[in-house]
């Protein structure tokens, strides 16, 4: 959601903030801009679209000349996506120009008292009263300047700067948002995401809440919210460029489906040694825990729908699943004996984080899955467990899915004998299980390789429904919304013994309705509510495990998968959705890899 970028060097810079915002179109945008300081003149260019609209009104950027610049791809919050509401802004006396990622919440009271003292606002959006604070308490120290101007916004905030009385010089300053720095010869960077800096830099510098940076071509200055400058050391980004780029496939998302056996070996191998689970950073008494709260939000929340049912059923403890959305604001029961598990791809998931903070405040200890190294998550967490997926750009996750689906098993299977749950052969066998997921995803993708044609009977449709029990309904879930995500065909997912209670009644002649069968302990139940829709009329695609003959005197279409335990089963089944709702999607002529109105990475309630 929204991204920003700033550099700064010898080169031209308007070429390189034009490829950072490329970089970042994944995170969902509906205008860009970018703004470059030369010969003491700040120079904006903004539009309504996608890059390319600014790559060709700059014409790849020879037409603003400059070696600083910020650039900004903005998710429309405060007011339509439009030109004049597309960063940067600008002061009115154009000294500054800001770009922003997250919402000021004070705007209207501060625009209020700016507007009684004559400052004039062009656009409807929070990020105007930035720039305009910065005018007003400007006398010469930038530094001071901006922590002035910090200490006035409530609310959540990634800012990049220019100014003209700053040749060569970028600042930057967060609260909530994430900010990094990158770190170059003769040239350094900001941006909101490592994918915009990885073509140029793979060492970077976190900005932590209220620090603020004075970034010049060959000089990175840091700061304390009081002004005391401060030393950070560098990370190193271990993500490669060609991670990030689309390698031949047609859409990231193809790509990222495909690259599941790998991400998930990436999240297994390391933490299993010597026939054991080693999960070296949960240094945590599980004997304590009397009850587990997993708390996400979207696809992340259904991975955690999906690893309740196996963390209840290996581990004996009940596990509790909630949206962070309704979390924060739901007075919660937590104390010392909780665990929360907080599960983002991002680690910027703005409602998951204050989830996080308010259960922090009540006593549990925290658990956080997370791809992103350095992200708030991973900071305020008590526990880390990072998936290792590498970079994710289609905006409909596939392998955050599943990478984390595979720890929250991974944590089932270690809390299980920890707790002497389960005798140590079945602890050998579980983890035996584990471990042949990565080649079992690869046999469901290669047994589904046809899936495109079955897509063809199930495109031109207004609505879908998915059905399962238990750990299929979990799944369900998670298939509903890969299809309606990215080919906006209404789906929606029940769990199957529900159907006669309200839902049967949207079923009739030619309804498609997924089933999902993989927990073999209920197959008998789901294949009579398979009996209730065809009766019915609905046309039914079963996935099931590929020996199961009974199936097809009953489904019109089957997708298999390898046979596996059924406690595992979700993270094979998944597959063959995301396929199916893939090659729906491009069927219906679908912008899949930036679906219409969403964002990548949500950083904003």
């Amino acid at each position: 959601m929204c991204g920003i970028v700033g550099f700064t060097g010898s080169e031209n810079a308007a070429p390189i903030i034009l490829g950072g915002l490329e970089k970042l179109e994944y995170r969902g945008y509906d205008s860009a801009g970018i703004a470059v300081l030369n010969e003491g003149k700040i120079n904006i260019t903004k539009v309504t679209g996608r890059i390319a609209v600014l790559n060709e009104k700059t014409e790849n950027g020879a037409l603003l000349p400059g070696t600083a610049a910020i650039g900004h791809t903005r998710w429309a919050t405060h007011g339509a996506p439009t030109d004049t509401n597309a960063h940067p802004h600008k002061s009115n006396n154009g000294k500054f120009a800001v770009v922003h990622n997250g919402i000021i919440e004070n705007y209207l009271e501060l625009k209020s008292s700016l507007t009684e003292k004559g400052y004039y606002f062009e656009s409807e959006t929070d990020t105007e009263v930035v720039v305009h604070l910065l005018e007003m308490y400007y006398n010469g120290d930038i530094k001071k300047c901006v922590r002035k101007v910090a200490s006035k916004l409530k609310g959540s905030y990634a800012l990049g700067i220019l100014c003209t009385d700053e040749p060569g010089k970028i600042f930057a300053t967060k609260l909530s948002s994430p900010l990094i720095i990158g770190i170059g010869a003769g040239e350094n960077y900001f941006a909101s995401d490592v994918t915009a800096l990885v073509n140029h830099t793979q060492n970077v510098i976190y900005l932590e809440d209220g620090e603020y940076a004075e970034i010049s071509p060959y000089e990175i200055k840091t700061f304390d919210c009081t002004g005391a400058e401060i030393k950070k050391a560098p990370s190193r980004i271990d993500w490669d460029i060609q991670a990030a780029e689309k390698g031949g496939y047609e859409h990231f998302m193809l790509k990222e489906i495909m690259e599941q056996p790998r991400a998930v070996k990436s999240a297994i191998t390391p933490r299993i040694k010597d026939e054991k689970i080693v999960l070296e950073d949960l240094n945590l008494d599980l004997s304590k825990v009397r009850n587990i709260l997993i708390t996400a939000c979207g696809s992340a929340y259904y991975a955690g729908c999906a690893g309740k049912y196996t963390i209840e059923k290996l581990c004996r403890i009940p596990v509790q699943v909630e949206l962070a959305s309704e979390l924060r604001y739901s007075d919660p029961i937590i104390d010392e004996s909780t665990l929360l598990i907080v599960l983002s791809q991002s680690g910027e998931t703005a409602d998951t984080i204050a989830a996080m903070k308010e259960c922090s405040k009540r006593g549990a200890k925290t658990l956080a899955i997370v791809n992103v190294v350095g992200s708030t998550i991973a900071k305020l967490a008590d526990f880390i467990l990072y998936t290792h997926a590498g970079p994710e750009i289609a905006v409909a996750t596939t392998k955050g899915y599943t990478t984390q689906l595979t720890l929250l098993y991974l944590f089932a299977v270690y809390a299980a004998n920890n707790l002497g749950k389960i005798t140590q052969d079945e602890y050998k066998n579980l983890i035996n299980e584990l471990a042949s997921i990565p080649k079992l995803l690869q046999n469901t993708i290669d047994m589904n390789s046809k899936i495109g044609n079955t897509a063809k009977r199930y495109f031109n449709t207004d609505s879908m429904f998915f059905i399962g029990r238990n750990t299929d309904y979990a799944l369900a879930l998670e298939g509903a919304l890969k299809m309606k995500e990215i080919s906006y065909i209404h789906a929606e997912s029940y769990a199957a013994g529900e159907l006669k209670h309200g839902t049967i009644a949207l079923i009739s002649e030619g309804t498609p309705v997924i089933a999902l069968l993989c927990n073999e302990d209920i197959t008998e139940k789901t294949m009579s509510n398979i009996l209730e829709v065809k009766s019915r009329g609905a046309r039914v695609l079963a996935v099931c495990f590929n020996d199961n003959k009974k199936i097809t005197m009953l489904a019109n279409d089957i997708i298999s998968v390898p046979r596996f335990n059924s406690i595992f089963s979700p993270i094979l089944e998944i597959v063959p959705l995301q396929l199916l709702a893939y090659y729906v999607a491009k069927l219906n002529g679908c912008d899949i890899d930036k679906p219409k109105n969403l964002a990548k990475s949500v950083t904003v309630e």
